[in-house]
């Protein structure tokens, strides 16, 4: 027992000692790694020199230091203020939101705005056809009627041209293209029928300022009349009935305007983004095609467009003052019906030139002078910008005067013998040809200021006065007539052709007509005419030869007339 509890004791012992050896070296792992991780301090040794430090190197450094720190406050700053403006925006949606319907109301609105929209357009789809084909046929009607009158006029002046021809020739045998029958000599009496109605008409009416040959020569025989208008009617019937069918919330264009309107007011941002006004002239084009079928703008007293009520509709809804919230300040409304004119009218207008219109006619051309220089003047279209249908109007206006002084123009040119007497054939029939070229010289220069001054003086100068009427002015004997004929001439030029012309010296396209003018005035004063020589003068003074008047003067002393020039 003795031996037992000694060995219990050594064991004790032992045990304690290998705790004690185990803690130690513990403690030990752990005074070595704290050591470790910190590494001794350098010793300051006094044997090393260090770099030189002056007040310039600190204040660089401190300087760079705060340019630093300011740049970094810089960025914190911007980052602030972004912060606090998306803070405000979205304070500002927030009450948004709280101020605006109901988002379920929203989308009742669009989808109903949605369904209207596509309900809208499969109607017009519908209907386009028919639109269509009732402009086609009243224009077809109406080319028809200006066909027929040209054409007559055409075979009535060949016809008087080939009999007169046959009279001066005092050859039985009818001369190729002449009257071969009957007929032509109806179509004769005819022409020289309405010409007297004309003439009783101005006689009853005391115009004095007119001249066989003048007259357009536009009316139609009873039953042409009556045949036109019943067609034209039967087609007007038709147009009537395009949209009786159809509710007026889809075919009035007020109505329709009215819900885009709607729309604007509640939802400004979304409409503009729908860029509604480029949409609405197509949209609204077959309904104004439908209340222009009647529209004739060549003949008198027709509707004005600010009269239509198309036109008044789109002008109040582009003239509408939106109250709405919409950051946006352009307001794309406005130029609806500067584009409706463009995409509907215009072309339009076009087509009525290439086909209905005649250049003779001085009350057609009046009316449609005036009718462009409405929409051009008056801010129908716009003025900045350069319109492609504008364009494509001027030259179909331009080719049709063209063809018109190319095809209408005939003065025929007789022996003086011939048409020394006034009241014979030949002398008629040529005074009627010369007038009726100056009316359509007239008629061109009416364009002046739409077609640009130098088509127009191409046409009216170049072509029609040198080429046809100066010839017969060099052919009439000085004197009263050839007086008013050349009156006439200078009445139908614009005046402000001369407003800037400088040098004494008059437009080169009218030099040979000053030359003209000068040898009258010559042969007029050796016969002692002073008072025709005087007028000669005043016409020289009109178109700005003062240099011609002046010389004029200075070679026959006519010191008196100096106070004209």
């Amino acid at each position: 027992s003795d031996e037992s509890s000694e060995d219990e004791a050594q064991i004790k012992w032992e045990e304690q000692q290998i705790k004690k050896a185990i803690k130690l070296s513990q403690e030990t792992y752990d005074d070595a790694s704290v050591h470790k991780s910190q590494p001794a301090k350098p010793k300051f040794d006094p044997s090393v020199s260090l770099p030189p430090v002056n007040l310039e190197i600190v204040k660089k450094r401190l300087t760079g230091r705060i340019t630093s720190l300011q740049d970094v406050h810089r960025a914190h700053q911007r980052e602030y203020e972004k912060y606090m403006e998306d803070i405000e925006s979205s304070k500002m949606t927030v009450q948004e939101l709280e101020k605006s319907s109901d988002a379920a109301l929203n989308y009742k609105f669009y989808r109903a705005m949605k369904t209207y929209v596509e309900n809208l357009i499969n109607c017009l789809n519908e209907k386009l056809k028919y639109i269509n084909e009732l402009e086609l046929a009243v224009h077809a009607l109406l080319q028809q009627r200006a066909r027929r009158v040209l054409k007559r006029r055409h075979d009535e002046l060949k016809n008087e041209s080939a009999y007169i021809q046959h009279l001066t020739s005092r050859n039985d045998k009818a001369t190729n293209g002449g009257l071969e029958g009957a007929e032509k000599t109806e179509l004769l009496e005819t022409c020289e029928h309405r010409r007297t109605c004309r003439r009783q008409v101005r006689e009853s009416s005391g115009e004095a300022d007119h001249h066989e040959g003048m007259s357009s020569d536009e009316e139609l025989m009873p039953t042409e009349v009556t045949e036109f208008q019943r067609s034209k009617d039967n087609l007007l019937e038709d147009s009537r009935k395009v949209f009786e069918d159809v509710h007026a919330d889809f075919c009035d264009i007020r109505k329709i305007l009215l819900k885009f309107q709607e729309w604007k007011e509640k939802f400004p941002d979304s409409y503009c983004d729908a860029y509604i006004s480029f949409c609405l002239p197509k949209l609204l084009s077959p309904l104004i095609r439908i209340q222009l079928i009647n529209w004739n703008p060549l003949e008198q007293n027709f509707t004005e467009l600010e009269e239509m009520p198309w036109f008044r509709a789109i002008e109040e809804f582009g003239d509408a003052k939106t109250v709405s919230e919409s950051k946006r300040d352009d307001d794309s409304d406005q130029e609806v019906l500067h584009r409706v004119i463009e995409k509907t009218i215009l072309p339009k207008i076009t087509a009525f030139v290439k086909s209905v219109w005649d250049p003779l006619s001085t009350s057609q051309t009046k009316n449609l002078v005036q009718l462009c220089n409405n929409i051009f003047e008056k801010q129908v279209l716009s003025k900045n910008e350069c319109s492609r249908a504008k364009e494509d109007l001027i030259n179909m206006v331009v080719l049709r005067m063209k063809k018109s002084v190319e095809e209408d123009v005939f003065i025929p040119l007789y022996p003086k013998s011939t048409v020394e007497d006034k009241s014979s054939l030949c002398s008629k029939f040529q005074e009627r040809r010369f007038w009726s070229a100056v009316k359509l010289l007239s008629n061109v220069l009416l364009w002046d200021g739409i077609v640009q001054e130098d088509r127009v003086r191409d046409l009216g100068l170049s072509k029609l006065l040198n080429r046809y009427l100066l010839l017969n002015l060099l052919n009439t004997p000085p004197g009263p007539d050839n007086i008013e004929k050349c009156n006439k001439v200078v009445a139908c030029l614009p005046g402000r052709w001369f407003q800037d012309l400088k040098s004494g010296s008059t437009l080169p396209e009218l030099l040979n007509f000053c030359q003209h003018l000068l040898q009258c005035a010559r042969t007029l004063h050796k016969n002692n005419h002073s008072n025709e020589t005087k007028e000669v003068l005043l016409l020289l003074v009109k178109v700005k030869a003062l240099r011609i008047v002046e010389d004029f003067i200075e070679e026959y002393k006519l010191e008196h007339l100096k106070s004209m020039i």
